[in-house]
């Protein structure tokens, strides 16, 4: 059995690698497929078949998934562009009749007002369209996107924020590969859809008082208005799109989009999930 990790010189999909190979999955076993093939070096010299595989070329897609059983769509990071690239892959995998399709999406993607669900919606769709076995892993939030915010801490002991009192129930990126890992290797888990979220949703108070700890000195919550927030950001450098979009997610948290956990992760990897202060120290 070949399990085709794609996207696999990515955060996430480093550690699904990693996690597959910790599992004991024979390197020959596990196929890697990325835009840039020799950023995976590390992996090839350890016996893993390295392929290009770019969302954009439907070829080189149709090339990766030749041959393998099990394949991981990680999805792209290319907001505006994920539909059309991810359907590249699923298309390839239908066509070689892979046995199970196992994509990473977004909370509650067919019910939820998260500005990042509506591309996962709509993959979720050409998944089920496709016919393939599949699964879905609807990850919560990764505490590492929280590094930027660290960073900014660091510099000026404040944690901005439009979030109100919302919670995130996040999860160290590691936890979420070690879970994409058991579903591509362990049987039973096709046709299910998972809601993947850390043990704990913590509010900002606790996240500042985590970066505190981390960082060895005191940090500060400063809640403001979603357009005090746009303001903040373009005035640290970010472009409106971009600014906005950040504000939307934290009145997405704020409304309680983030905050959902059930243990489902935790049950899964086998083990409670990581620690905020854990997660969050190697950003340091």
């Amino acid at each position: 059995m070949t399990v085709l990790v794609t996207a696999a010189s990515g955060h996430l999909g480093r550690l699904v690698l990693d996690a597959l190979l910790a599992r004991g999955v024979p390197a020959a076993a596990i196929r890697a497929g990325a835009r840039s093939p020799e950023s995976l070096g590390e992996y090839a010299e350890r016996g893993v078949d390295v392929v290009p595989l770019d969302y954009d070329d439907p070829a080189s897609a149709a090339t990766a998934v030749k041959g393998v059983a099990r394949v991981l769509l990680v999805s792209g990071s290319e907001v505006g562009r994920r539909v059309e690239q991810h359907r590249a892959v699923i298309d390839a995998a239908a066509a070689e009749s892979v046995e199970h399709l196992v994509y990473t999406s977004a909370p509650k993607a067919d019910d939820t007002t998260l500005v990042l669900a509506p591309e996962h919606r709509a993959t979720e769709e050409l998944v089920r369209a496709s016919g393939i076995p599949f699964t879905v892993l609807r990850n919560n939030w990764y505490t590492e996107n929280y590094g930027q915010d660290l960073a900014a801490a660091r510099a000026t002991g404040t944690l901005v924020t439009s979030a109100g009192d919302g919670r995130v129930a996040s999860a160290a990126r590691a936890d979420y590969a070690e879970a994409a890992a058991v579903v591509l290797t362990e049987d039973g888990h096709q046709g299910r859809v998972y809601e993947l979220a850390g043990d704990e949703a913590w509010d900002f108070d606790t996240l500042a008082a985590a970066i505190s700890e981390v960082l060895g000195r005191e940090v500060e919550v400063q809640q403001v208005s979603t357009e005090e927030h746009v303001a903040i950001l373009e005035q640290a450098g970010l472009d409106a799109g971009t600014a906005g979009f950040v504000a939307a997610l934290d009145a997405n948290i704020r409304d309680g989009e983030l905050a959902g956990t059930d243990g489902t992760l935790a049950r899964l990897i086998g083990r409670p999930t990581t620690p905020l202060t854990d997660a969050l120290g190697p950003l340091t």
